[in-house]
């Protein structure tokens, strides 16, 4: 579990920014926990200078349901970062958050995603594996739902699972991949991960974000 955390200064944040997308670019690029109303400002003062394709994890919520982020928080990345994002992955307590709607079914989940897509993200993606039985991303670009399938796979090594997924999709649009596509094959290689977990610490391990490589698998092709 996390032991400690220590927040940046939001000048500090903005710096980094800058010195990296300064001296070598980014095609695509993700956020994960943005702790404070003013690291988001920031966060967004430098996607719109930059022009970024921006994928958010707006990670908000624990696995357990306890909230991560201050009421003010969450609603400056509603109106501020949100309309600067191509794609969002909420899973189901963030999609809660976000809408202020109760999500137990696929029909709860297509209403969630529509409500997201209205705050200005162009793709939503809501997660479902946290509380479905059969595990069902669904995918919303304003015009279609498509519903991404995947068996539940029995292991204790989850943790990352949707940083790795959110990373994944940057990285598919990164190589020139539409986001419908780029989500899809993140959804692929993010499954692959879980099934290939290799099983570090005690814990909830890590998924195997290096799965590709393994004996067998490139072989057989298997590329991400």
């Amino acid at each position: 579990g996390v032991r400690a955390a220590q927040e940046l200064p939001p000048e500090l944040v903005e710096a980094q920014i800058d010195a990296v997308l300064e001296d070598i670019g980014a095609d695509a690029a993700k956020t994960g926990m943005l702790s404070s109303s003013a690291i988001i400002e920031v966060v967004a003062r430098c996607v719109s200078r930059w022009n970024l394709r921006l994928v958010v994890d707006p990670v908000m919520v624990a696995k357990g349901g306890d909230p991560l982020l201050q009421p003010e928080a969450i609603t400056t990345l509603s109106t501020v970062l949100l309309p600067l994002a191509e794609v969002i992955t909420p899973n189901l307590y963030e999609a809660e958050v976000l809408t202020g709607q109760r999500i137990e079914t696929l029909d709860d989940m297509r209403a969630a995603a529509q409500a997201i897509h209205a705050l200005g993200p162009r793709h939503v993606v809501v997660k479902g594996g946290h509380r479905t039985a059969d595990p069902v991303d669904v995918y919303f670009d304003g015009e279609r739902f498509v519903e991404l399938r995947a068996g539940r796979i029995s292991t204790p090594h989850t943790h990352g699972t949707g940083c790795t997924f959110s990373a994944a999709i940057a990285a598919f649009m990164a190589r020139g991949l539409p986001v419908d596509a780029a989500v899809s094959s993140a959804k692929n290689y993010i499954t692959e991960a879980i099934r290939h977990a290799p099983g570090l610490g005690g814990g909830h391990g890590p998924v195997g974000h290096f799965w590709q490589w393994q004996p067998g698998n490139m072989a057989t092709g298997q590329q991400a």
